[in-house]
């Protein structure tokens, strides 16, 4: 819930210390919402991820129904005090950035100091998708987009970063063994995978995959 608040945005540590936030393990914070009626608790994980607790004060309870399908005036009030404070979080703390996960980061940097190559936003209708491709014959060794789990046929609509590579055809049965991949999403299943850019797999190996890419691009 509230996902898109987030979205395509950054996690800033030094503007979240400034505006209030305390590390414990995680980056947590406190305002009382609706007149003093609730206290709102938000917790930012190191990736960014937000997730939030709501107490009502006279009873010092959880209040859940904001996080249900509950229908009603009084919950749709809770829902929209939430929401403009985690606007004013998201506008005060985070940076804007198409990508924000560690890993997609950390290829970006990887590419741009290894092949001098920078991603490129093909497609306006689509902000969320961008390739690298060689310099020599233009071909594509890898592509990043944002999608909800679901596409991959994950129980989940949670939206993730995820890196589509090059791999010879008699090698994908082999690869597709392996936990945290999976067939090429929105590319051609037979030479193409997916790696969720979730820390499911080390930086290292991704990094190696990815020249094994390039390089089969090169033909």
């Amino acid at each position: 819930m509230f996902e898109d608040i987030f979205h395509r945005k950054k996690v800033n540590i030094e503007k979240l210390e400034s505006f209030g936030f305390v590390n414990q393990g995680y980056w947590t914070y406190n305002r009382p919402i609706m007149n003093g009626e609730f206290s709102l608790i938000i917790k930012i994980d190191k990736k960014g991820n937000v997730d939030t607790d709501l107490i009502e004060i006279a009873t010092n309870e959880p209040y859940i129904l904001y996080k249900t399908n509950s229908s009603g005036t009084y919950v749709g009030k809770v829902r929209s005090a939430i929401e403009a404070v985690l606007k004013e979080i998201a506008e005060s703390c985070y940076d804007v950035g198409t990508f924000k996960s560690a890993q997609a980061q950390m290829l970006i940097e990887y590419v741009r100091n290894t092949y001098g190559d920078e991603l490129e936003f093909l497609w306006q209708k689509f902000p969320d998708y961008a390739v690298w491709r060689r310099k020599d014959n233009k071909k594509w060794y890898a592509v990043i987009l944002t999608i909800p789990k679901n596409k991959l046929g994950l129980k989940s609509n949670e939206l993730v970063e995820i890196i589509d590579l090059r791999i010879e055809p008699d090698k994908m049965k082999e690869i597709l063994q392996n936990e945290h991949y999976y067939p090429g999403w929105h590319m051609n299943k037979k030479s193409w995978y997916t790696i969720i850019l979730d820390d499911g797999i080390p930086d290292d190996e991704i990094c190696r995959r990815l020249d094994e890419s390039y390089h089969l691009a090169k033909k």
